[in-house]
């Protein structure tokens, strides 16, 4: 058996050391939201623009709980993704990054209060942004969602981002179910500002050898050990280096005309790919006693962050054009090359074998051929395209705020397979392959208009709004070429599979290009009934052109008991409605079974057989919100919230499981589809309900001589079970024992994120030194298996990041520090025997950690960054 060695546990102890000193000097319940810097400061006067349509509403004064989160606390830290510092950031915000997940290694989603990516809304400057052509389907946390990709914006074009943790779909529309999410860009009119940021990853993994040797017999032969795989002489823990990364960024601020500005940043991130794989002690040759088996590279997998090259360009300008009248643009272009890998094809693998020269049956295979003589790693290249431009015109005209706006986005995005082989044509195959791609746009026209109307009997004024929307939206499909997706010569008489190894490629008959468009109607009104209560109602209707119309609206409160004491609460409905993704996307790959090409796919809700099988034509996703909670600031410099939530949804849509079997296989042939053999498609198949506590607080303190300490703080608790399953089964009715939904995606929904998590920072400036220790624990995370007893608790962590800088003139300023300086990794996956009888699955010694870890698995980060201003 392949030994493994623990690594010690006292980072863990320092970093639990750690929160109970900041829990003690903070001293109340604590919470870990790294927040704008007025807002830490504890004056709650930040004027927010999320969640409400009031000119002046301030982060004290919201009905609802808001996060401010300035550009500081984005960028002190070493990760340079957006979505990376917003995990560290905050509580209710996971950012697992899965690998061997093809497009989604990367293009990786985040969620919002342990809710689907696809149920947050993302907006820029206060207007919906677009979703990426990505649908992700590969067995990561979001199975089934397409999402908005937070880490093509760039952290220095970020002047701050308002989080809105509440539902908020009668204010905004779709997706805004878990809550809300606005970057707003940076609009200064001068200055320059450059950072380069360089870091790598130093580590030291736990419980995976870094090196062994295959142990043999008397004879020479491998020795097998009892769970089936090769004995190996295992030597010390595997050490890494690497995952290089390489960020360089500028910001201008440019003036033109008079009190108008250009603020342009450019960045480019170069990010090396990590590999956290284990070694692969599973036999790789055809032939036992090949001497090839004692000198293979075992380290043959490739587990970790894909290789990544992103270019981004982001614009926000305005100007006044007459008084009382400002135009406005803003946009951004981006490009990322990403390259990722797939499972590793031994040599002795049937996809590696090569029938060019094969006797055809009924005559007997000859000697095992490989095509590739040691195997091969197939990758996956990515290239995404990402563009977006909006604009339009703002002012005030006879007591009314009115703003006039228009958004394009579109993200696209192509595939193509290298170092990988189509087994269907032997020899004749291609070993690249483009598989085809995917493209999104959305267009989204806003017409918004608000006042404040004196109302005798109220404490202040009423505020006033309305507002209308147009959207349209376009879900394509390209196909790739023919060796991607075709059979081949070989097909049929060997059953040797078709397409290219590892990502298949889109065939003409999953060509689509489909459109929608929607129209919606919306007002809100708020006001303070005394100078201690204040309440919102809003109320949205929407149409869409392919499912009809939808109404929602608001109800929030908050009433001040006390000077600095503050309870608040909102009731609203909401809904998502289901993506064109979830409705078009199709693929399908062949399978030789018994001699007979057969399909396996995803088929489009309106395609015949998904109807053959049953599906509907997909209906919004309905969500209830409650929320309640209270505000205290008990004195200077000191402020906490805690907030409960409550929130079901019903008719979630979800991908079923691969349908297949002889029951399925009976309905479909009898419908006349005889080469079909497995099915998957998008239904409205769940009820759910999640529930959960936020709590934050910031807090303060001069020191005097010794300078100014800040900490803030934060905890989640999140909770979310299945309240009911679809009954409307069609023709799937009559076969026993059907789950369309199965344990495996089940387990993922409601255990696959966190059930708790706490943050917690301090900041300690004195002079020009400053220095900030965050650390986070994230609670513990099923990670499922295809049993029971193969399912894997990932324990309770906690991850601790330390960072200094120094302002070393006026202009240039220095920092040194490491994310996860205390090298914690998840809970390693069991291998070898199973204590309750048979073996664990060999994947686990090469795969070592789940893709479910909410802090990924790539262990300790050191970096440097620099930053001049001017």
């Amino acid at each position: 058996m392949i030994g493994f060695y623990k690594s010690s546990t006292s980072g863990r102890s320092i970093a639990a050391a750690l929160t109970a000193f900041t829990i003690a000097a903070v001293g109340a319940a604590p919470s870990a939201l790294a927040q704008d810097e007025d807002a830490a400061d504890g004056d709650g006067d930040i004027v927010i623009v999320t969640g409400t349509r009031r000119q002046n509403r301030t982060v004290a004064d919201s009905t609802v709980p808001i996060d401010v989160i300035g550009e500081d606390a984005l960028s002190n830290q070493g990760y340079t993704e957006v979505n990376k510092a917003l995990n560290l950031l905050v509580p209710s915000f996971n950012f697992p990054q899965p690998s061997i997940t093809d497009g989604t290694d990367a293009i990786r989603p985040a969620t919002l209060r342990g809710l689907a990516p696809d149920q947050t809304l993302v907006l820029v400057n206060g207007k919906r942004r677009h979703v990426t052509s990505l649908l992700n389907l590969n067995g990561s946390v979001g199975r089934g969602s397409a999402a908005v990709d937070l880490n093509l914006i760039p952290g220095l074009a970020i002047d701050r981002i308002e989080v809105l943790r509440d539902g908020a779909a009668s204010q905004y529309g779709s997706d805004a179910i878990a809550g809300v999410i606005n970057v707003s860009l940076k609009s200064a009119n001068s200055g320059v500002t450059g950072v380069a940021t360089y870091g790598k990853y130093i580590t030291e993994l736990q419980d995976v050898p870094g090196n062994a040797s295959v142990v043999v017999d008397g004879g020479g032969l491998p020795v097998v050990t009892p769970d089936g795989v090769l004995l190996l002489n295992a030597q010390g823990e595997r050490k890494a280096r690497d995952g290089e990364t390489l960020t360089l960024a500028a910001n201008i601020g440019i003036p033109v005309f008079e009190d108008g500005f250009i603020n342009l940043t450019g960045e480019y991130r170069d990010r090396n790919r990590t590999d956290r794989a284990g070694l692969d002690p599973r036999r790789q040759y055809a032939t036992i006693g090949d001497p090839d088996e004692l000198t293979f590279n075992r380290l043959s997998h490739r587990y970790g962050d894909a290789q990544t090259e992103d270019y981004s360009v982001f614009l926000n300008a305005g100007a006044p054009v007459s008084p009382g009248t400002e135009f406005y643009l803003f946009g951004s272009f981006n490009e990322r090359d990403g390259e990722s890998a797939g499972f590793y094809r031994r040599s002795s693998d049937n996809r590696n074998r090569d029938f060019t020269n094969e006797p055809p049956p009924p005559a007997m295979l000859g000697p095992f051929v490989p095509f590739y003589a040691d195997g091969f790693l197939p990758l996956i290249v990515t290239d995404t395209s990402d563009f977006s431009v909006g604009g339009g015109f703002k002012g005030a005209w006879s007591e009314w705020n009115w703003d006039l706006s228009a958004v394009y986005g579109r993200n696209k995005l192509d595939f193509r397979v290298e170092n990988s082989f189509n087994t269907s044509f032997g020899q004749a195959s291609q070993t690249e392959f483009d598989s085809g791609g995917l493209k999104f746009a959305q267009t989204t026209v806003n017409f918004d208009l608000q006042r404040e109307l004196p109302v005798s009997f109220l404490a202040d004024t009423l505020s006033v709004a309305f507002g209308a929307e147009y959207r349209h939206e376009n879900f394509g499909i390209r196909a790739g070429d023919l060796q991607s997706y075709s059979a081949g010569p070989f097909a049929v008489p060997f059953g040797a599979p078709a397409g290219a190894q590892v990502f298949p490629g889109f065939r003409p008959e999953n060509e689509v290009d489909a459109g929608r468009d929607s129209y919606a109607f919306y007002t809100e009104l708020e006001t303070d009934l005394t100078p201690r209560w204040t309440t919102q109602l809003a109320g949205r209707f929407e149409h869409y052109s392919d499912f009809g119309s939808t109404v929602n609206g608001k109800f929030a409160t908050r009433y001040e008991l006390a000077d600095g004491f503050a309870v608040r609460g909102a009731i609203s409905t909401g809904f998502r409605a289901p993506s064109l993704h979830q409705q078009f996307y199709a693929t399908n790959s062949t399978n030789n079974i018994g001699g007979v090409l057969v399909e396996i796919g995803t088929f489009p809700v309106d395609s015949a057989v998904a109807q053959t099988l049953g599906s509907l034509p997909l209906e919004p996703e309905k969500s209830l919100n409650l929320s309640g909670g209270v505000t205290l600031s008990l004195f200077d410099g000191f402020n906490i919230t805690a907030d409960y939530y409550r929130i079901t949804i019903d008719d979630r849509i979800i991908i079923t499981e691969s349908l297949q079997g002889p029951d399925i296989v009976a309905i479909l042939q009898a419908a006349g589809f005889n080469n079909i053999t497995s099915a998957r498609f998008f239904i409205n198949g769940l009820d759910t309900r999640t529930q959960g506590v936020d709590v934050i607080a910031t807090y303060g303190l001069d020191l005097g001589g010794l300078g100014d300490i800040d900490f803030t703080g934060g905890f989640n608790w999140n909770k979310t079970v299945i309240t009911a399953e679809t009954d409307t089964l069609g023709p799937l009715a009559s076969v026993p024992g059907l789950d369309l939904f199965g344990r495996l995606e089940t387990l993922r929904l409601i255990e696959g994120q966190p059930n708790t998590k706490i943050n917690l920072a301090a900041t300690w400036t004195k002079g020009v030194f400053e220095t900030t220790i965050r650390t986070t624990r994230f609670g513990e995370v099923l990670s499922p298996g295809s049993l029971a007893v193969d399912d894997v608790v990932l324990a309770p962590e906690w991850v601790t990041d330390i960072e200094g800088r120094l302002q070393m003139t006026e202009n240039v300023s220095l920092a040194i520090g490491a994310n996860n300086v205390f090298d914690v990794y998840p809970t390693a996956n069991p291998v070898g025997v199973r204590p309750t009888g048979g073996n664990y699955s060999a994947n686990n010694y090469f795969l070592p950690y789940s893709s479910f870890s909410p802090f990924g698995f790539n262990g300790r980060f050191v970096y440097a960054r620099a930053v001049v201003e001017f």
